[in-house]
């Protein structure tokens, strides 16, 4: 027999707005503006109500909370069945559920109100617009203490800044993204359109529409340039390059930083970047299979690995793991910025191509010599930088130091 709650909103959700298939402690969604982060997270909060929960609504302001959250076009109970909507009492600012759920309103201008009260869950909306997002995430946290799995969702058109950087890598945390475009059928018609129109390929674009956590002051790697990337791509991967090169930034501990895995190849002038195949938490022969694999599907002719962490053990994991091309150790003489800055100006002049939408290796990219950059080390992008530099950089006695063995 079918829900009152399947009846009323799951039927209409996409895929990516009912959640992980599995409870996890973090689901942040980030996306552009109208691409259904609001229906997704009502959504979310209704299955919390289902089961009986104590659930904080966290807004930029108790206005917010109440016009978007609550009772906005896609808010809690505008997305609540008619035999189970909730009733709101304004005076203590709470949607209470006949089956004996509560959700609290809460305003992230005041981080101070979340001291004392305690949830099983909590929804955090638009959290780039929060004055103090990091000072209001830490209080919210110890609030979060009743039932055997606390939950949090936080949903955001995103910004490059630290608090959401810190979130996106914090344990535990699945991320959903979101397009403008995906939501496309439930927007005004030409809306998507008109505004492609004006800032397709910019900065804007890529943090309103697209949902991408963009460039922060002093990054190398502008959002147009790789939207331009993408853009130059036709959809076909042409059949032979002159060189194909895997390039490997090896991960310091098995359960820190990614494994960054990036492919690219070289062809009249230009480098294409044929996969981003970056792994996370795996032993070292696991992304060491992964490597080999991927040097196998591009027919790569050898492998670059970084050296700096490892050397010759990283060497030695590789051939283990039946590497079948040339390994070569290259060596960081000099900072990731200056190692970066020759292949970012190599995308501002267009001459690298990218063969797909690598989200996460874009978003390394853009937070590259950033001040607002992530804390964990950019594997995915140093990966991209080694590749692109031998193929389109180094000459005899000049570009990274490569020991052949």
């Amino acid at each position: 027999m079918t829900s009152a709650l399947e009846q009323s909103w799951l039927l209409r959700a996409r895929e990516d707005q009912k959640g992980p298939h599995e409870a996890q402690a973090l689901w942040l969604m980030l996306g552009g503006r109208g691409s259904g982060k609001t229906f997704a997270g009502a959504g979310w909060v209704l299955d919390r109500a289902w089961e009986g929960k104590r659930i904080a609504l966290i807004g930029p302001s108790l206005h917010d909370v109440r016009e978007v959250m609550i009772e906005g076009p896609s808010g809690v109970m505008q997305l609540a069945p008619p035999d189970d909507r909730p009733r709101w009492e304004g005076a203590r600012r709470r949607l209470v559920w006949q089956g004996g759920a509560i959700a609290y309103a809460l305003s992230a201008e005041d981080p101070e109100s979340l001291r004392g009260p305690q949830f099983h869950a909590a929804w955090a909306d638009e959290l780039c617009a929060w004055r103090e997002p990091q000072r209001v995430l830490d209080t919210l946290r110890f609030g979060l203490r009743l039932g055997r799995r606390p939950r949090l969702t936080v949903t955001t058109t995103p910004r490059p800044i630290p608090a959401l950087r810190r979130l996106m890598t914090a344990p535990g945390t699945t991320v959903t993204r979101m397009a403008t475009a995906d939501n496309a059928a439930n927007l005004s018609p030409g809306f998507l359109e008109h505004l492609t129109s004006l800032y397709g390929g910019t900065r804007l674009a890529a943090q309103e529409l697209e949902g991408l956590v963009t460039e922060g002051d002093g990054a190398l790697f502008r959002a147009g340039d790789l939207s331009r990337a993408r853009v130059a791509f036709t959809g076909e991967i042409p059949e032979r390059f002159e060189r194909v090169v895997v390039a490997v930034d090896p991960p310091i501990s098995a359960g820190g930083d990614a494994c960054g895995i990036v492919a690219a190849g070289r062809l009249d002038g230009r480098a294409w970047v044929l996969a981003d195949r970056s792994v996370r938490g795996l032993t070292p022969g696991g992304w060491a299979a992964r490597v080999a694999e991927t040097a196998r599907a591009f027919r790569a002719d050898r492998v670059l690995a970084e050296g700096n962490q490892g050397g010759e053990m990283v060497s030695a994991v590789l051939r283990q793991a039946g590497c079948p091309v040339r390994v070569d150790l290259v060596h960081a003489s000099r900072a990731k910025r200056a190692r970066a800055e020759p292949v970012a100006m190599l995308y501002e002049q267009g001459r690298v191509i990218h063969c797909g939408a690598f989200t996460e290796l874009e978003e390394e990219l853009m937070a590259l010599g950033s001040e607002e950059g992530p804390k964990r080390s950019p594997d995915r992008a140093d990966a991209l930088v080694w590749a692109v530099t031998d193929l389109m950089l180094a000459k005899r006695g000049e570009g990274p130091r490569i020991r052949a063995l």
